[in-house]
């Protein structure tokens, strides 16, 4: 069987997937980065050769995500494309008519905006903290609470506590603050949830036109309370897809699978005992002062990138 296998490395956690020419899904597997990228990826690939085993030939590769460039340098890509792309391909084919993705990972959330099948706007929003999947996990772990269980007790809330949602800092104060004064968890909980999806949508989705069908994904979408917390604010309904934590990784299992006519550039999964080392170092040519990003296989430079002029990425 032909497969085609997709790789989503982010901050937070690294998703790999093998989809058939039919865009199925054979394998699904989400693990934690933990800082580490490169051990992330090749740990991900041996998971993903002992499910597949002999029965399924990689016949394309694509990678996305924050560390997209460094896993294209490791696997061999055939296909390297930003989140919004591939996130955007993938909600196409889950959800055919699709018109707005609302997409919430461990520590950045987006916006995606697709009319008749084309992205016609999207946001991003990185620099705060509050809404996301890290976010959540720190504030159960604080009341002692399975992040599983979080969403289900916000549902349990009779009267949600409005709690200040507009950065992670003032959010936790607030939710000490209204424990003090004696709410109910699960009043805290629905309200952390709602002033959450409030703030989603007064930064990442303001100006934004939200038409249904309304998708939402990424890890966050594991919580119930989101969920249910968008669809009161939005007034339609919220459609989670099955493989809503993995759909940047089947996106670009997709976009592989379109750009891939002959042969896979993939290097094969014994990569995954390579001795791969990152480093880097400051260009002094000029005065940009650029930091050039090494890999090295086996004390072998096999990629260099991050300078503007392009003095460094053909040398190795």
């Amino acid at each position: 069987m032909k497969g085609y296998l997709g790789i989503d490395v982010g901050s937070v956690s690294t998703n790999l997937v093998v989809i058939d020419e039919n865009n199925e899904v054979l394998v699904s597997l989400y693990i934690r980065t933990r800082g580490q990228p490169i051990k992330a990826v090749q740990d991900g690939l041996k998971q993903v050769a002992a499910e597949i085993g002999e029965s399924v030939t990689i016949c394309g590769v694509g990678v996305t995500g924050s560390a997209r460039h460094l896993t294209s340098v490791l696997v061999g890509a055939d296909s390297v494309k930003n989140e919004i792309t591939a996130h955007a391909v993938a909600a196409s084919a889950m959800v055919p008519g699709v018109q707005t993705v609302l997409e919430i990972g461990g520590q950045d959330s987006k916006i995606i905006i697709l009319r008749q099948g084309i992205v016609t706007d999207f946001a991003m929003n990185t620099v705060c903290a509050a809404g996301t999947g890290s976010f959540l996990d720190q504030q159960a772990s604080r009341l002692n609470i399975p992040i599983e269980e979080f969403g289900g007790l916000a549902l349990k809330s009779r009267g949600p506590v409005r709690i200040a949602g507009r950065c992670s800092v003032f959010a936790e104060s607030d939710m000490i603050h209204k424990q003090q004064l004696g709410h109910n968890l699960e009043d805290i909980i629905a309200g952390l949830c709602e002033a959450l999806v409030r703030n989603y949508l007064n930064n990442v989705g303001k100006g934004k036109e939200i038409l249904p069908p309304v998708v939402f994904q990424g890890g966050v979408a594991a919580n119930i309370g989101i969920k249910v917390a968008f669809e009161k604010a939005l007034g339609v309904e919220v459609i989670i897809p099955r493989y809503f934590s993995v759909m940047g990784a089947i996106g670009a299992a997709m976009l592989a699978r379109q750009k891939v006519k002959k042969k896979t550039n993939f290097k094969g999964f014994d990569v995954s005992n390579f001795k791969y080392k990152a480093g880097s170092f400051e260009c002094k040519g000029c005065a940009n002062l650029c930091e050039v990003i090494e890999i090295f296989h086996d004390e072998q430079v096999i990629a260099r990138w991050g300078d503007r002029c392009g003095k460094w990425e053909n040398i190795s």
